[in-house]
């Protein structure tokens, strides 16, 4: 099946309505969705956010609709190896992970994409909404923001290689999600109200990442410590530095004390660090495993805006490339709750530069 190509489908619309245009305009497809988590800790009828039986269901229903194949394919040993167990060993370390990375560089766009050329599927394409295209001049695959900012992904595929983007398609990286409901009613798609999976799709409803760390790491993810002030004086012990992330201010069991939020976090130490809104202003900030798009390596130090988080708005800043795949970010103004273990993304205006994690404070 050579020129096939292979359509990552959740069951959710934005997957669902990216299969049908593409099979609107000819495209011979086949369709995969990832079973990534089973049913929770042998809680029968309890899934995560995604991966239920019902979205396999819808999803198998739009390639009938479509007329092309669709199988389920059980990834849970690789989701575990590669977005799982480094989740959980980041809390346990300290540091704060952006699962969503790992999961797009690893399993969407690196496992799915191995199972698909298996079947002859030389691209596999997502409803993830970002914008792909080639630069003339580099030979290299540039990565924009999407064209509804409300809804840009861009910041959870900067660690995708250059190979990884020649072979990816994202239907709907122009339209906006008001058009893409608009697009799956038009098809007469079942999922065009189907609500959406947010924050972390692989933990069930009502439930957040500590019951998850509490499942596999035991109570607080790590051994008992501290909890103390800038000054080392200690306010309060604590049952594992994977209960908290930098920026914290709520479930900290410091009572009698306002306005406290966790400032530091040491794992050599088990010290959880508290301290006021301004002491969690941080000018610069050292990266590693650094990515970049445009170029192989810069010639110099790169200006740009930078993100710090998902939901972050991103600032002005200068990044210095030290040539061992780490790098300084150094903001213009400094910034509230730089995190280790989070994604820093560099943008050039919607072209995204490229990025690196947050290891720590410089």
């Amino acid at each position: 099946m050579i020129g096939t190509v292979a359509v990552a489908m959740s069951g959710g619309v934005d997957s669902s309505v990216a299969a049908a245009i593409l099979a609107e305009g000819g495209d011979r497809l086949v369709g995969f969705s990832m079973k990534l988590v089973d049913s929770l800790a042998g809680e029968q009828e309890r899934y995560g956010k995604c991966c239920s039986p019902d979205d396999f269901r819808d999803a198998r229903l739009v390639a009938g609709r479509f007329g092309f194949p669709h199988y389920t394919l059980d990834m849970e040993d690789e989701f575990r190896k590669f977005v799982l167990e480094p989740f959980l060993d980041d809390y346990a370390a300290g540091r704060t992970p952006s699962p969503c990375i790992r999961c797009n560089t690893f399993m969407k766009f690196g496992s799915l994409l191995g199972r698909a050329r298996t079947v002859g599927a030389d691209r596999v394409a997502t409803g993830h909404y970002a914008i792909l295209e080639p630069d003339p001049a580099s030979g290299r695959t540039l990565l924009r923001k999407a064209v509804d900012d409300t809804k840009d992904q861009s910041y959870f595929l900067f660690d995708l290689s250059e190979e990884q983007r020649r072979h990816i398609l994202f239907p709907l990286g122009r339209m906006t999600k008001m058009e893409v409901r608009e697009r799956a009613e038009s098809f007469g798609l079942a999922v065009a109200s189907k609500t959406e999976s947010m924050d972390l799709c692989f933990v069930a409803e009502g439930d957040d990442y500590r019951s998850l760390l509490k499942r596999e790491r035991g109570e607080g993810g790590g051994k008992p410590g501290e909890m103390v002030d800038r000054d080392g004086n200690v306010l309060a012990p604590h049952d594992g530095i994977g209960r908290f992330t930098v920026g914290q201010r709520k479930g900290l069991g410091v009572h009698g004390m306002d306005k406290l939020y966790v400032i530091g976090i040491d794992p050599g130490t088990d010290r959880v660090t508290v301290g006021t809104g301004d002491q969690l202003l941080s000018e610069s900030c050292l990266i590693d495993r650094t990515r970049w798009i445009p170029f192989e390596k810069p010639s110099g130090p790169v200006r740009a805006t930078v993100r710090i988080r998902s939901t972050h708005e991103g600032a002005p800043a200068t990044i210095t490339d030290h040539g061992d795949g780490s790098a300084t970010v150094k903001f213009d103004e400094p910034q509230r709750a730089i995190t280790p273990g989070q994604a820093a993304v560099a943008y050039d205006g919607d072209l995204v530069l490229g990025g690196g994690w947050v290891r720590n404070l410089s």
